[in-house]
């Protein structure tokens, strides 16, 4: 028993694939997602569950992950449950009961709470599943929608037009914070940061209204008296640093009140890296108090609860 035990511990992170519809394979979104010919030999197979090799290799990190195969609720076991990060579900939108078929896995996927949940299909279906009900279901269950085939092309002229297809589901799998995660050297430091804080903010989620409220009052929560032997410096450090983080926080707060898209996550870390770079041109003190100041003031922004931080400050160290 204790050998299972230390297995389950030590699994890779999975994203869990399954389909509702028997014309679709599970397979298939697999073998999209590693962009292969064929199917790589899988690393391991239970019965019918399956799990595939698959190394997220992007600007700033790698993350060794499995892509596991989960024909049914009934097929989970309690290594897949506990390494469950992300969840993919397919539907068959072709068909006005397609959803009904996910029913099973709702219940389910809420108690495990993976940080990443992507409703598929080919495409929504005007006889079927219409965009308007499928997008309904994903607001009541707090998944995304994509369509692998969409018959709707973003505007090729917008700006900044939405992915579609897999590439949309990669682009939010790159954006996940995995566990298994390994920085590369340049990108180490904003994301020890943003990571622990994107970790929390997922364990202790906000309505977007009252992470609004809170991003408003960063400032004025992450300031106050000081006690302790930091109480001098700290307040006069304050009045020369919060200039600096003002518009740095409110921007972090915009970009983390985003879509998790890649797009949005490269800006989060470019913008993390110039606070660092301004931060290193401060005093020993000043640079304590700028990293605790925009550590605060970040943790608040995502909506983070002020309890859970305070004690914190380098100001209140005996």
């Amino acid at each position: 028993m204790s050998g299972d035990k230390d297995e389950e511990e030590t699994a890779l992170p999975c994203v869990l694939i399954t389909s509702c519809d028997l014309g679709f394979k599970e397979e298939e979104l697999v073998r999209q997602i590693l962009a292969a010919s064929s199917l790589p030999e899988p690393t391991k197979k239970e019965d019918v569950v399956v799990w595939y090799p698959w190394t997220i290799n992007n600007k700033y990190y790698t993350a060794d992950v499995s892509l596991c195969v989960v024909p049914s609720p009934f097929n989970m076991s309690s290594e897949v449950a506990q390494s469950t990060q992300a969840f993919i579900v397919y539907f068959d939108s072709n068909s006005k009961d397609g959803l009904t078929a996910v029913t099973p896995w709702v219940a389910l996927v809420e108690e495990l709470a993976p940080e990443v949940l992507i409703l598929v299909c080919d495409h929504v279906c005007e006889n079927g599943v219409n965009r308007q009900e499928a997008q309904q279901w994903c607001l009541a269950h707090a998944f995304e929608l994509v369509e692998l085939n969409p018959e709707d092309l973003p505007d090729e002229d917008d700006d900044f037009p939405e992915s579609t297809g897999v590439k949309r589901i990669i682009q939010a799998l790159n954006a996940n914070v995995w566990s298994s995660v390994e920085m590369k050297d340049e990108h180490n430091q904003g994301f020890g940061l943003m990571s622990s804080l994107v970790a929390s903010r997922h364990n202790n989620p906000r309505p977007v209204a009252e992470t609004q409220s809170q991003s408003n009052s960063a400032d004025e929560n992450t300031e106050g008296p000081k006690t302790g032997s930091g109480q001098n410096s700290s307040e006069e450090v304050d009045s020369i640093v919060d200039p600096m983080t003002d518009m740095d926080i409110r921007e972090l707060a915009n970009l983390t009140a985003g879509d998790a898209d890649v797009d949005n996550f490269e800006r989060l870390f470019t913008k993390l890296k110039e606070m660092k770079d301004k931060a290193s041109s401060l005093p020993h003190e000043q640079r304590k108090v700028h990293a605790e100041k925009v550590a605060k003031a970040f943790w608040m922004a995502i909506g983070g609860d002020q309890d859970e931080i305070d004690g914190l400050s380098s100001g209140e160290e005996s």
